[in-house]
């Protein structure tokens, strides 16, 4: 998949690449969302207000302080998912009582909803307009627009960011959050403080999605309520489910394929686009419950492999 990416800028036609690099940035939202839910099983309905915050933060950033660096507005687009996150999971996750599924969920979706009836309402972030004529973000003195090299830019970062989130879930602590999501109680009956390892895990999920959303606004030249919404946040949530939950990976292929199908078939069939698009996220929902993913995939790779191999696999003739 890495290999194809590399070489895809060099066989598409420039309005393709740009599509391409804004599907590079949806799956590292996508892949924000698995490490929350996938792995430690939050049902984070509000994904989108981490994405859309920070994309108005580093907005505001270039409209009024007049910054477009990539050294300040990436890192600047984490840290305001990074807080957002941590706000909002302090709130849910680190009660005198532990959250249901239920209450985190909905308790997500009512902050997503009020984050945009906000950004609607308040002039001062453009109203129902949002923020339009983003600069394009800077490299010292020269600018980075859409096209091939943008396409680069987020390529790597979604790789580096891919990389950390498996070096993540593949050790203790990601053994921990699959023993979370399979059985709560257990792992707090071992000793381990679940409702810590929900909000630690749900803050960089929330850094991700920061990350992305920072991208995503000065690639598109603006931001409006919409990325921070309910549609939005929904939309995330059938790109893991399509794909696979629990595999990362499943997460960017989910985000490539149903973005693919929805840029062609809306190109092809026009008026009744939207209905083909969700049979085909239904037949794959109740026909594969594990996303595409599980088709060269089993069940086991949700949890992985953790520790030295067994003595005698070690030593055993190859």
């Amino acid at each position: 998949m890495l290999l194809i990416a590399l070489l895809l800028p060099l066989v598409l036609q420039d309005y393709l690449t740009v599509f391409a690099t804004r599907v590079i940035i949806l799956a590292l939202f996508a892949l924000s969302f698995d490490l929350v839910w996938g792995y430690a099983g939050i049902m984070s309905f509000g994904q989108a207000l981490f994405f859309g915050a920070a994309g108005y933060g580093v907005a505001l950033m270039a409209r009024d302080l007049d910054i477009t660096s990539i050294f300040l507005i990436l890192p600047a687009g984490t840290l305001i998912g990074l807080i957002a996150a941590l706000l909002l999971g302090g709130f849910l996750l680190l009660g005198r009582y532990p959250s249901s599924v239920i209450f985190v969920s909905l308790g997500t979706l009512t902050g997503s909803y009020a984050a945009d009836r906000l950004a609607r309402g308040w002039y001062y972030l453009g109203g129902q307009n949002g923020i339009p004529s983003i600069p394009s973000l800077s490299l010292g003195s020269t600018d980075i627009s859409e096209g091939p090299v943008y396409y680069y830019l987020a390529l790597g970062i979604l790789a580096v960011v891919y990389l950390l989130c498996r070096f993540l879930v593949r050790s203790q602590f990601g053994l921990a959050l699959a023993g979370l999501r399979e059985n709560e109680q257990r792992i707090a009956f071992f000793g381990y403080k679940a409702q810590h390892l929900k909000a630690i895990v749900f803050a960089i999920g929330g850094a991700i999605a920061g990350l992305a959303g920072s991208l995503y606004a000065f690639h598109e030249g603006f931001v409006w309520p919409n990325i921070l919404g309910v549609v939005f946040s929904t939309q995330v949530v059938l790109y893991v489910l399509f794909g696979g939950s629990g595999t990362l990976i499943g997460a960017i292929i989910g985000t490539v394929i149903i973005e693919g199908v929805s840029f062609w078939l809306s190109d092809n069939y026009r008026d009744v686009w939207p209905i083909i698009l969700g049979v085909l996220l239904l037949l794959v929902i109740m026909f594969r419950p594990l996303g595409l993913i599980s088709f060269v995939l089993g069940e086991r790779e949700r949890v992985g492999r953790f520790g030295k191999a067994p003595k005698e696999t070690r030593n055993a003739a190859p």
